[in-house]
This record gives structure tokens, C-alpha cells and sequence, in this order.
């Protein structure tokens, strides 16, 4: 058994004893737990995503030992999991890479492979605190998304452009659709403002411009990015 642990060998060699189940579920947990707290680490996480993260390693981990080889088995679980995916809402790219971490750390766990779990985790979470560290892939912080709602009498073509030109860097029509039954249009510009903070006097102009209909400016969503 020490020898297993010691190497990349899978400890489960026959038959799943009770030593090996309760070594690879306490390496799963703890596995999960670590995997918990660094994708918390600089990112908001809401309990429940942190929660599936620290279990979802044991609970692969068990799935895998259930199955065993067996095809029959292996297809109704590959089954289960498509139906799970149609009942979850989608997440962010960050979402999914931690849940793909923690699936990958069951798959070694539950067919025995202790060390190389570890070894994974170790290599993989310390490369995703350096990338937090150094906000790897960050974009421009000034960026926004502006929603501009207008009556479908106004021409909207270049009506914004002295403002955009006065108050951000760079503005681009992203999306044009219409709204109440045709009677407005909702534009949706890429901005990326001169300042961070977004400017009163900036929301305050493009209010005469639309007749005081609604105005959203937003950081860009994670989701919108995917």
C-alpha cells in the first residue's frame, strides 16, 4: 500500500477494499475543499457553487469505483450526468473550469490513482492563483456595456457619436433590436470610458438625445464574454 502511495500506480488492484475507499475518499474531500478555496480566492462564489466543488470530487470518486469496468454501467452514468446538464443553468468560463478540476480529481481518486491526484491538484491550483495573482486575461477595467433605449422616429446612426467621441476612448454598435411592439429600439454599445468611475454629466447628455427613455451602463458580464 505504501509503495502504491508513493508512486503513480493505482492502489486498487483486485477488488476495493475498505482501506482503499476510505483512503480515496479522504484524499477526494480534502481535494475538494482545496479546490473549493482556491477558485474562491480573489473570485465571488456564491455557498452553494463552493459546496459542489468541495463534494463533487467523493462523489465522482464513487461513481468511477461503482462502475469498474463495467459498460452497462458506464453508459447509464454518462446519461445521467447529460440529463444533470440540462436541469443546471449555464455558468461562467471560471464556473466550469473549476467544476472540470473537480471532476478530473474523482476520475484519478476513484480508480486509485492517490498520488497523481495530488500531483494534479498541486500543478493545476497553483497555476490558477498565479493567473488570479497577475489577472491574467483581465481586459480593460474602464470597458462597458451601454443600453440605449430610442424611439423608432430617431435616426440613431452617428446621434451618439460627439458624446462617445467627448467621454470614451472607443464605442462600438454591438447589437440593434427592437422593443414594445416596434416602437423602440434598444442599442447596445462596447464602450470603454476615459475614466473608470462612469461620468453623470455623460448619462445626463445621452438622456436629451433619446428623449429620457432608459439607460443602462454596466460592467461587461462574464457570461456575455463566453
Amino acid at each position: 500500500m505504501l509503495n502504491a502511495l508513493t508512486s503513480f500506480s493505482s492502489i486498487i488492484t483486485t477488488s476495493i477494499t475498505m482501506s482503499t475507499f476510505l483512503i480515496c475518499t479522504a484524499v477526494s474531500i480534502v481535494l475538494g475543499i482545496l479546490t473549493a478555496l482556491v477558485y474562491t480566492f480573489r473570485n465571488r462564489c456564491s455557498q452553494s457553487f463552493a459546496i459542489t466543488l468541495a463534494v463533487l470530487p467523493a462523489i465522482v470518486q464513487v461513481v468511477i469505483m461503482l462502475v469498474n469496468g463495467n459498460i452497462g454501467a458506464g453508459v447509464a452514468v454518462a446519461g445521467a450526468f447529460s440529463l444533470v446538464r440540462f436541469r443546471s443553468a449555464p455558468g461562467t468560463a471560471k464556473e466550469i473550469g473549476a467544476i472540470f478540476l473537480a471532476m478530473a480529481i474523482g476520475l484519478a481518486t476513484g480508480m486509485g490513482y492517490v498520488t497523481l491526484a495530488v500531483l494534479f491538484f498541486v500543478i493545476i491550483g497553483a497555476f490558477m492563483l498565479l493567473l488570479n495573482l497577475v489577472k491574467f486575461g483581465d481586459g480593460d477595467r474602464a470597458e462597458r456595456s451601454l443600453k440605449i433605449t430610442i424611439p423608432e422616429n430617431l435616426d440613431y446612426d452617428g446621434i451618439f457619436d460627439d458624446l462617445f467621441t467627448q467621454y470614451t476612448e472607443r464605442a462600438t454598435l454591438e447589437k440593434v433590436k427592437t422593443s414594445n411592439m416596434g416602437t423602440l429600439y434598444e442599442l447596445q454599445y462596447s464602450i470603454v470610458l476615459k475614466s473608470k468611475e462612469i461620468p453623470k454629466a455623460f448619462i445626463d447628455e445621452l438622456r436629451t438625445r433619446n428623449g429620457n427613455l432608459n439607460i443602462t451602463c454596466s460592467k461587461v458580464s462574464e457570461k456575455e464574454t463566453l
